[in-house]
């Protein structure tokens, strides 16, 4: 055999070898699993699981989802691409001392679901944002529980108008400013739909602010230190904040708040009761419209007056 062609056949078998060992290292899978017990130079696999859910993501195609095998602790994670991660198998926590539980920050185009996680932002220095949701096209928020952030259960701030959260059975708990808040820097929409949520002891309970569609169905604000539900136009931004079937009760101060003129609250079939101030106020021109089906009952500042009637179709 001549030097060429010698020369050729080992580059050749030097190619096929890296290439066999580049393949593995770079293969996503659809599904990968986490566990308490596990190490993230696993291949994240059913019986190789992984540690956390920022060592998994790396190794889950985008569109795919992280499950968990067991109770654990799984760290916090910044989501950069459609997934779904889902710790159904038991008490599948994420801890966040001094920083985010969650950040998305997706493609345009990418849905990402958060289900049956615990976030926690107790530590020796109180964690931020529960969940921070800055781009993407959906996020789903699904039987999660978020609690004990410096600032809000869920920060809802995105940079773009084709966005939209939704959070179903979901609690929001001992947030030191709010719950849930949204808005926008933007002339766009920050679009928020809740159902069965329940928002207790935080700062207050959702703020809808500038540039904000907010749909609350089905929800509790119970015992926040200040305000249940508000919609508050801090720029002159609208701020729309629609109520159906919710109680707001207990709380320390409103129990629904509306302020500066491009505010507005919609209230149907809700109930507001015993609250430290008063049970609904409008400041500074802020709508409160009302469908006649509402109850404002035993608030301590008195049960206040809505501003107008909403069309009954």
């Amino acid at each position: 055999m001549s030097n060429r062609m010698t020369s050729l056949v080992r580059s050749l078998g030097t190619f096929a070898f890296v290439a066999a060992m580049a393949t593995p290292a770079a293969a996503q899978a659809t599904r990968t699993w986490a566990s308490g017990v596990g190490d993230d130079v696993n291949p994240c696999s059913r019986t190789a699981p992984c540690k956390t859910f920022a060592g998994a993501i790396s190794k889950t195609a985008a569109g795919g989802e992280i499950d968990t095998l067991d109770p654990g602790g799984f760290g916090t994670v910044t989501i950069t691409k459609a997934i779904t991660i889902d710790g159904s198998a038991g008490m599948a926590s994420i801890l966040a001392s001094g920083t985010n539980g969650v950040i998305v920050s997706a493609g345009p185009n990418d849905v990402v679901t958060l289900r049956n996680l615990s976030i926690n932002g107790a530590g020796t220095t109180l964690g931020i944002n529960g969940v921070r949701v800055l781009t993407g096209r959906e996020v789903n928020i699904e039987n999660c529980v978020i609690f004990g952030f410096s600032n809000n259960g869920i920060d809802f701030i995105p940079s773009s108008a084709t966005m939209n959260v939704l959070v179903t059975n979901t609690t929001l708990a001992k947030n030191a400013v709010n719950g849930i808040f949204a808005r926008t820097n933007g002339s766009f929409f920050a679009r928020l739909t809740m159902s069965r949520v329940r928002l207790d002891r935080n700062g207050a309970g959702v703020t809808a602010g500038d540039n904000s569609l907010v749909f609350v169905s089905d929800s509790v604000a119970a015992n926040n230190t200040g305000n249940g539900f508000v919609a508050l136009s801090s720029f002159g931004g609208p701020a729309q904040l629609t109520l159906q079937t919710v109680q707001t009760a207990s709380n320390g101060n409103t129990g629904v708040l509306s302020q500066n003129a491009a505010a507005a609250v919609r209230l149907s079939d809700s109930a507001i009761d015993h609250n430290g101030g008063a049970g609904v106020v409008s400041l500074a021109g802020g709508q409160i419209l009302s469908n006649g089906n509402n109850r404002s009952t035993a608030n301590a500042g008195g049960d206040g007056a809505v501003t107008g009637s909403l069309v009954v179709m």
